[in-house]
């Protein structure tokens, strides 16, 4: 990707209290934000009251480089990615904001001139529960690698009013409670009331003739809701640029009916606000009923009209014709949530704006790009015809009209086909139709993408071979990455000052530069300490899980951590067997010399997961039997740490010892934990699944504890009959562990409760659990063997970090940005305050 030259400089020269970097600056701003923007005088002031002043004077600096960021973008006429993404989990944004302005110590000291405590602000931060998991995360990474790499920008997604529910934990079971993140204010976002846009739903479509004789259609809606947009800021790190994540929040176009609440119909008065605020109130809609399924394509459409709709007006606005919108913007679509912007770009071009099909479909294959984060056929998304059809009425036509000439197109090159063309088909036609959004965003595309080595391969070879047959040249693999600012810097402040002390901060832009801590794997005073920094970050974990669980857990154990998702294909109940067969080996013989070894667990199950959520309450039935044992005494302690979220894994991925990323091979597109365990020094525990693999291949096979079948052996065996029962019968230590499950001893004797559980591991076990014991048992006894030699560990740690390069976010940007976007970065130029309002 070549450089733009520029004469500009960073220049961060300031006048101004309100953007000035020096400490006098930051205090006289933090005063002035408490008094004025707060109300409230030192004396009287609440944490919350700190908090804001705090994310209010830093939010003065991220201003400040925004508008300078904005008026470049405008004068330079820059190429812009619009990344839209149903997620975003950006976690809490002022340690961070503090760390890409590089202010940390200078906040510090300024919270302390006034009494408070920094730690206990940045603990106060509300986080945004944005997203579920990996997928907005990794949005959230992106977006500040876009913004480091001084790439211009903007994120678009839904400014959801409840994020991912507070997970609670009652007798075992998970209970989710309403996450209000919004109930104390948002600092960092700035409301724009002037920028909305009208969506329509449902209604009918009539056609006509334009004046020029040409065919079109006009779509009546039933209904019509508002977007708002709510704008953040994301700054790069040691950049100018601060890119913008706007989200969009629904209202009625008229909230309040006069008439009705005249004649005392006060619901009717206020129905059709809450009708409409229902589209942006909560992250994921439970879609079991079909009400359910309808918010969540309502959600969908909604974020991704208003974001088409922005940037259309972003476009014109700069005097630009829309025959060249894909040659001013690339849009990326994260995952196929929004691959409705296929449809919806193509009818407000030819509908609203006129422009014949063909200059249409040009402009709209050109501008997107597609990327597939999943190979489980239940999250290639689907809509039932009839559903879309009530909802969207118009993109159905348009659909309809897609697929008409892409399977003409089809038939040419493959004329005596009819199974492929059925298969590559919008529309599933097999009994109930189904609208096949995946297929949507394949055919509307220029590239499609999946997110590491394995999980492209195995797309080209299954989900989308057909696809991949048809347009080999549209594939690419673009491996995830994770933002090191967050992941490493703010996380584990310890490890990067012992970093820093040996090669400089250099890393922290350019990540394979951890290259050089390899010399260092043999430096007995450089080991010990790291193993202090580890001793500390355990420490610090120790005491939160008490905090929370009223666990006592030894920091001088081996943490080994599973913090994810709880899905069966993750495999937390594989550990869990493992777990029961430890507590066995210490039943049967108490005088067992086993490594001490504390494992923990976290994530959230999706509230109608009904197997997920029997997975929690089987982790917490066997914590509490093994954690009270007197014959285990401290030797194996189990823990569930709640609410697992970006907060608290900034506690967690630091102090692990051991990652485990077990997935059955060929399930987990890629996973980003298992890089932000290993940057932390953590070393893994997993299979040859999603980016294990390269993972592997990049600290090395002596440094990565492997087990597990093969994504081949796996579709093998189950090709050939796969009989679960015959391995549990075979195995004494497996069939003693899933026994005692099954018996009522960890559910107070109680056979019933679990047998979904054991009856689907010894009757279908989809996730190959049986097949992959054994291995994952051996391999576990080695792990035990490595970490008694605590100096062999930490060599094995140090040139896990420094191997991690090729896992940064900045990474993965930069090939998207060469090989898909084809965008350059512009460096941004600061101007004084006064300079920018003449």
């Amino acid at each position: 990707m070549a450089q733009r030259k520029s004469k500009k400089t960073n220049s961060n020269k300031t006048d101004c209290s309100r953007t000035g970097m020096t400490l006098i600056d930051l205090n006289r701003c933090f005063n002035e934000h408490l008094f004025y923007t707060q109300g409230r005088l030192p004396l009287s002031a609440t944490l919350n009251d700190h908090y804001m002043a705090a994310a209010y004077t830093v939010r003065d600096r991220l201003l400040h480089r925004w508008v300078c960021t904005v008026r470049d973008f405008i004068r330079e006429g820059v190429k812009v990615v619009g990344y839209l993404s149903a997620e975003f989990l950006l976690g809490p944004h002022l340690g961070n904001n503090m760390i890409n302005l590089d202010i940390f110590d200078e906040v510090r000291e300024a919270s302390e001139n006034v009494g408070r405590n920094l730690d206990a602000m940045l603990d106060h931060e509300e986080e945004p529960g944005l997203g579920n998991g990996g997928l907005g995360r990794l949005a959230a990474c992106y977006l500040d690698s876009l913004a480091t790499l001084e790439i211009p920008a903007i994120g678009y997604g839904i400014r959801y009013e409840f994020g991912i529910f507070d997970q609670e934990i009652r007798d075992g079971w998970q209970v989710e409670k309403t996450d209000k993140w919004l109930r104390l204010g948002n600092p960092w976002e700035i409301p724009r009331p002037e920028v909305t846009y009208e969506v329509k739903f449902g209604g009918h479509t009539a056609g006509y003739c334009d004046d020029g004789g040409c065919y079109r259609s006009r779509w009546t809606p039933d209904r019509v809701v508002r977007g708002i947009a709510y704008d953040t800021p994301i700054l790069g790190y040691k950049v100018n640029t601060c890119n913008m994540l706007r989200l969009w929040k629904a209202e009625a176009v008229e909230s309040f009916d006069f008439a009705s609440f005249n004649v005392g119909n006060y619901y009717g008065a206020v129905h059709e606000k809450v009708y409409s605020e229902n589209i942006s109130k909560v992250l994921y809609p439970n879609d079991e009923q079909i009400q359910g399924k309808q918010l969540r394509l309502e959600q969908q459409y909604f974020f991704v009209s208003c974001s088409l709709q922005d940037m259309i007006r972003l476009h014109l606005a700069i005097g630009k014709s829309l025959e060249y919108f894909h040659e001013e913007f690339a849009i990326q679509l994260n995952d196929t949530h929004p691959s409705v912007a296929v449809a919806e770009l193509m009818r407000l071009l030819v509908d609203e704006h006129h422009m014949d099909w063909d200059t249409a479909w040009h402009v709209t294959r050109n501008v997107f790009g597609y990327t597939n984060h999943t190979l489980l056929p239940e999250a290639l998304e689907r809509w039932p015809l009839r559903l879309f059809a009530n909802l969207l009425p118009r993109h159905l036509e348009i659909i309809f009209e897609i697929n008409r000439r892409f399977l003409d197109e089809v038939r040419v090159i493959y004329p005596d086909d009819e199974a492929r063309i059925a298969r590559l088909s919008l529309i599933d036609e097999q009994g109930e139709r189904y609208v096949r959004m995946a297929n949507l965003a394949c055919v509307g595309s220029r590239a499609i993408n999946g997110v590491a080595k394995l999980h492209t391969e195995l797309l080209k070879t299954t989900v989308l071979k057909d696809f991949y047959e048809l347009w080999p040249e549209k594939f690419s693999n673009k491996t995830n990455g994770v933002t090191p600012r967050r992941w490493m810097v703010l996380s584990n402040p310890g490890l990067t000052r012992l970093i820093r002390s040996r090669i400089g901060g250099g890393w922290i832009k350019k990540l394979d530069r951890l290259k050089r801590l390899e010399s260092y794997a043999g430096d007995d005073a450089f080991r010990r300490e790291w193993q202090a920094v580890k001793t500390g970050n355990k420490q610090a974990l120790a005491a939160l899980i008490l905090e929370r669980t009223g666990i006592s857990v030894n920091p001088d154990s081996m943490f080994d951590i599973q913090v994810k998702r709880i899905h069966e294909y993750k495999r937390q109940h594989l550990n869990v067997l493992h777990v029961v067969t430890l507590y066995n080996r210490l039943r049967r013989n108490p005088g067992l010399d086993m490594l001490p070894r504390t494992v923990i667990f976290g994530g959230k199950a999706a509230p109608s997961y009904y197997m997920a959520k029997l997975i929690i309450k089987l982790i917490n039935s066997v914590a509490d039997v093994v954690n009270h044992d007197p014959a285990v005494r401290n030797r194996l302690k189990v823990v569930f740490f709640p609410d697992f979220n970006v907060k608290s894994a900034q506690k967690i991925y630091p102090a692990a010892d051991l990652s485990e990323q077990i997935s059955t091979a060929g399930k987990e597109a890629s996973g980003t934990g298992n890089m932000k365990f290993s940057m932390n020094g953590a070393l893994t525990i997993g299979t040859l699944d999603g980016a294990n693999v390269e993972i592997r291949e990049e600290v090395g096979a002596d440094n990565f504890f492997l087990f597990g079948l093969t994504a081949e052996e796996v579709a093998r065996i189950k090709s050939e009959g796969y009989d679960p029962r015959s391995i549990y019968l075979s195995n004494p230590d497996l069939r003693e562990a899933i026994d005692l499950i099954g018996s009522g001893f960890f559910s107070r004797g109680d056979p019933d409760l679990f047998k979904p559980l054991v009856d689907s591991l010894l009757y279908q076990d989809e996730y190959m659990l049986l097949a992959d014991y054994q291995s994952y048992v051996d391999c576990q006894d080695r792990v035990s063997e490595a970490y008694r030699d605590r100096d062999r560990w930490t060599r094995m740690a140090i040139l896990n970090v420094a191997r991690m390069g090729k896992f940064s976010s900045d990474r993965a940007i930069r090939e998207y940005c060469r090989e898909i976007w084809r965008v350059s970065p512009n460096t941004v130029e600061m101007e004084d305050f006064g300079d920018l309002v003449r």
